[in-house]
């Protein structure tokens, strides 16, 4: 089958690479969509040594189960597997499971690849009228569906409804979607970048501004960046919570005395539970997040190209979609 490997630093390539071999309880899902994540890109980039080269990178994937009792259902996955007896998986929190993995991380291959083995209970069956290029969606959408609701509940709705998201680009747009899914409607997005600044705008509908002003009752940083999570402190009211989505790099930013005297509460929050997983999936098929047409289509083959075109700051759809097949 073809496959887009990771060989190296800002260096990809598709090749020929052999099929994945099943195992029990798992299923053969034919790729027709898998979308570039952030991390994929700290992986090209040689910021995460969790993905050594060479490796398939991709995770939000979608695509058809071909063969077995299943053949020909159209599927999206849940790239996190998690061994589902620990404390975390039993409170129903898999996304902290110690043995959790997740597909493009060794010893599991990705999805930017024609075919990916898949154990069955992490697929979510895709209603005819959801085009696969949206269902593929689900994984980073799931990401800010987690992280809202996450912030939701330790925000006191008493002291305001507005919210600002730092960042724009797919993990940003999709948490302004899912706060206003979950019922806040005062949602600024502050995206630096002016074109796609402009994409939030013109094509998404979002309110969308170069840089946060105000004072908002909850702060989701989508980006993870010292200046982002000081532009998060100054901006959270007393009393707020900031959600802390993004891994862009570790240590700086959080202003910790204003946040100690203001009662400010952090959220530091990674993937997904299965629930939420399975509620985002629901709130694509019924149209509560919109209509999710701001992704940009490219081959599998035009791969290398995408990656350095998002490596150059030079695309402003908030995912690019690889087809494996075309």
């Amino acid at each position: 089958m073809k496959a887009l490997v990771y060989e190296g630093v800002e260096t990809l390539g598709v090749r020929d690479v052999p099929m994945p071999e099943l195992r029990d309880g798992q299923s053969l899902v034919r790729i027709t969509a898998s979308g570039i994540c952030g991390s994929d890109m700290h992986a090209y980039l040689g910021h995460d040594a969790r993905r050594p080269a060479p490796l398939i990178l991709g995770h939000e994937a979608a695509g058809v189960i071909e063969g077995g009792p299943r053949d020909g259902v159209r599927v999206t996955i849940n790239p996190l597997v998690n061994c589902g007896v620990c404390t975390a998986c039993r409170a129903g929190r898999e996304n902290l499971c110690p043995e959790r993995l997740i597909i493009s991380m060794p010893p599991r291959e990705g999805a930017f690849a024609q075919y990916v083995a898949m154990r069955d209970e992490n697929l979510i069956v895709v209603p005819e009228h959801v085009p696969l290029e949206k269902a593929a969606l689900a994984e980073p959408l799931a990401v800010s569906w987690h992280s809202v609701r996450l912030g939701l509940e330790a925000m006191d709705h008493g002291l305001g409804q507005s919210a600002l998201v730092i960042g724009g680009g797919a993990i940003g747009l999709a948490a302004a979607l899912a706060l206003k899914a979950q019922g806040i409607e005062d949602v600024t997005i502050a995206e630096p970048n002016d074109a796609r600044r402009a994409y939030l705008i013109e094509r998404c509908g979002q309110h969308a501004v170069a840089s946060g002003t105000g004072s908002h009752a909850i702060v989701i940083d989508a980006v993870g960046y010292a200046a982002t999570r000081a532009i998060a402190s100054e901006r959270c009211c007393p009393g707020g919570v900031i959600v802390h989505i993004g891994l862009g790099e570790d240590l700086g930013g959080l202003d910790v005395r204003r946040m100690t005297l203001q009662e400010i509460t952090f959220i530091g929050t990674y993937t997904y539970t299965s629930q939420d997983f399975r509620d985002t999936c629901a709130a694509i098929f019924d149209g509560s997040l919109g209509p999710l047409d701001w992704t940009e289509q490219r081959s599998l083959t035009d791969g290398p190209q995408a990656f350095a075109a998002l490596r150059a700051g030079a695309v402003a759809a908030p995912k690019i979609i690889l087809d494996p097949w075309a």
